[in-house]
């Protein structure tokens, strides 16, 4: 298994270049920046591309509306060039209430908007002429929209690779599908090994069914929390503040995806009391009313015997790289112990 982690954007650049080459050269495999409506991803992407050598870097992840598809192509291009082809660019929808509060931009055809952007990246990496008339995006603008003046325009430079990694998050059934089927890899969110199969076998194996094998193997991405010790399980409670904003909080009564994931998992009880508890307010009620279950089962928290049974439900479960958050010990040193017991697991 590979290891990957996510560093939190940062107002101190230098700790996070400090904290990314410390990751390095304890063989971490690749470091995600989020975006959400913090600062932007890419900045300290750039910034980290040229303060490290190996290490994979990837947007975890940007969203799929506040750039058009030809900005996000030429972004991966330029990440990818300043950091000698180690970028991968990490993709996802979103949620309505962050596209249409944030952006100002209407929360539509999340899937058809996916799909297309990703086929017009590739294109222009293959430095095709960006000539593509689909159903969100027509390029160039069709005869009597704007000026008429419009090219089909390739891109200036010639990228380092045509065939950037492209990751998307996604957990409804029909986005996990045309994941599996077009995208280098998955980035599930809040992930119960032993229930994977249970919410997205069929979903998956649909998608793989049409998958052009020339995309090789698709990367499965999950993990949460990783502390190691004889004391270690006392961290898995760490990750209730985290599940109670998403299962309670993000999104409206019956627009929150991880309420529905936390359904399907089969705590529906539990889900709707733990967003009737945060959306009015009850925070530390919506934290207690998760199933501790649930918070043990997509934790890594204990000591090595159990980190060693977690990493194998992972790999039981299809997963091919742990995306971890260290805990209750130095980053470095936490992830560092992780891939020795992931190389022996």
């Amino acid at each position: 298994m590979r290891i990957a982690t996510l560093l939190n954007y940062s107002t101190d650049p230098s700790e996070a270049a400090t904290q990314a080459r410390d990751l390095e050269a304890a063989g971490v495999d690749m470091i995600w920046i989020p975006e959400a409506y913090g600062f932007d991803a890419v900045s300290l992407l750039g910034f980290l591309a040229a303060t490290t050598n190996t290490v994979g870097l990837g947007s975890g992840i940007l969203n799929t509306y506040s750039r058009t598809p030809a900005t996000l192509a030429q972004t991966a291009a330029g990440l990818d060039a300043l950091s000698g082809g180690r970028f991968t660019l990490g993709l996802g929808a979103s949620g309505p209430q962050v596209i249409e509060g944030f952006h100002g931009v209407p929360y539509t055809m999340p899937l058809t908007r996916l799909s297309e952007i990703i086929e017009i990246c590739r294109m222009a990496w293959k430095r095709e002429p960006l000539s593509y008339n689909g159903k969100v995006f027509t390029l160039p603008m069709p005869p009597g929209e704007g000026t008429g003046l419009g090219k089909a325009l390739k891109i200036i430079n010639h990228p380092v690779r045509e065939d950037i990694p492209i990751y998307v998050a996604s957990l409804g059934a029909r986005s996990v599908e045309e994941t599996a089927a077009t995208a280098n890899g998955w980035l599930p969110f809040m992930v119960y090994p032993e229930r994977m199969e249970r919410v997205w076998g069929d979903a998956v194996q649909a998608g793989l069914a049409r998958r052009d094998p020339a995309l090789g193997d698709l990367d499965v991405v999950a993990g949460g929390l990783v502390a190691i010790g004889d004391d270690a399980a006392q961290y898995r409670e760490w990750a209730r503040p985290m599940a109670a904003l998403y299962i309670g909080g993000m999104g409206a009564k019956g627009k929150n995806f991880y309420n529905d994931l936390c359904c399907r998992y089969g705590f529906a009880d539990e889900a709707e009391a733990v967003q009737d508890a945060y959306l009015d307010g009850r925070r530390d009620e919506a934290m207690a009313a998760l199933p501790d279950e649930l918070i043990e089962n997509t934790t890594l928290c204990g000591d090595e015997a159990y980190v060693v049974d977690r990493l194998a439900a992972y790999k039981e479960a299809g997963v091919t790289s742990l995306n971890v958050s260290p805990v209750g010990g130095d980053p470095a040193y936490v992830l560092g112990r992780l891939r020795e017991l992931a190389e022996h697991a």
